[in-house]
């Protein structure tokens, strides 16, 4: 494949936003057909594999590497601003709206086949007793035998606007800070985020004590997912809930 294909494709990933990676990186990402699809598809084929792809390969980006300043994550800068535009991919979420064991009796309740409304328990259907299976919320049959869960969270539930998350970010030589929400994004919250999602933090990006500030002016959702992280996240998750509401219980 010739270099100027690539270029091209590069070009239009850089025109809708995202992060621009390496020519080499491009050309590795790109089907071993002949001939190849048209540029269109070859476009969403390096966008969907940059999406799932761990932003700390270092072959994905030429030097010098869209990253934070080293001194970012120091906390006792009370305030500065991105000074460019900055790709980082998702590692953790929290709900700092609810405590650890409200989130940790959530899903013990959903892995029962329960939800609570109020003071009332919903029995959700864990049985195919009507001889059909139950739509999820997206309008895919899922199986019968379990309700759908997705992000380790409640089934096809929303995301509250008065709920605030803190993330763990992750740029691409590795350094992480935590993300505050200081206005709510649409797409962040845990039913709606995966682990490994690719984000962009804008210039201009408030950051203080050493915390990102997230407002929907300064932080775009790209989307993607790295599949085992996120898969460690979500089974691992009831444990850390509990592990860290006994420890906050200790205290």
């Amino acid at each position: 494949m010739s270099s100027d294909l690539a270029a091209q494709i590069r070009v239009s990933l850089q025109n809708q936003g995202f992060p621009i990676p390496s020519l080499a990186w491009i050309q590795s990402a790109l089907p071993n057909r002949n001939p190849l699809p048209p540029l269109p598809a070859l476009v969403a084929t390096v966008k969907a594999r940059l999406l799932a792809a761990d932003l700390t390969n270092p072959s994905l980006f030429e030097s010098p590497v869209p990253a934070f300043p080293s001194n970012l994550g120091n906390a006792v800068v009370k305030e500065t601003k991105l000074a460019k535009d900055t790709p980082v991919q998702v590692l953790d979420i929290d709900n700092l709206s609810k405590s650890k064991w409200e989130q940790a009796e959530e899903l013990e309740a959903i892995a029962r086949g329960e939800q609570t409304r109020g003071r009332e328990i919903i029995r959700l259907p864990t049985g195919n007793e009507n001889g059909h299976g139950e739509e999820d919320g997206a309008g895919n049959e899922s199986t019968p035998a379990a309700p759908t869960v997705r992000a380790g969270g409640a089934p096809n539930a929303t995301t509250a606007k008065g709920t605030t998350h803190r993330l763990v970010l992750q740029d691409c030589k590795g350094q992480k800070v935590h993300g505050l929400e200081l206005k709510r994004v649409e797409r962040i919250g845990i039913n709606t985020l995966n682990i490994g999602e690719k984000l962009v933090l804008r210039k201009g990006a408030t950051v203080a004590r050493g915390v990102v500030l997230l407002e929907p002016a300064t932080c775009v959702v790209l989307g993607g997912k790295v599949e085992a992280w996120h898969r460690a996240w979500v089974e691992g998750r009831l444990g850390r809930l509990k592990e860290a509401a006994e420890m906050a219980r200790q205290e």
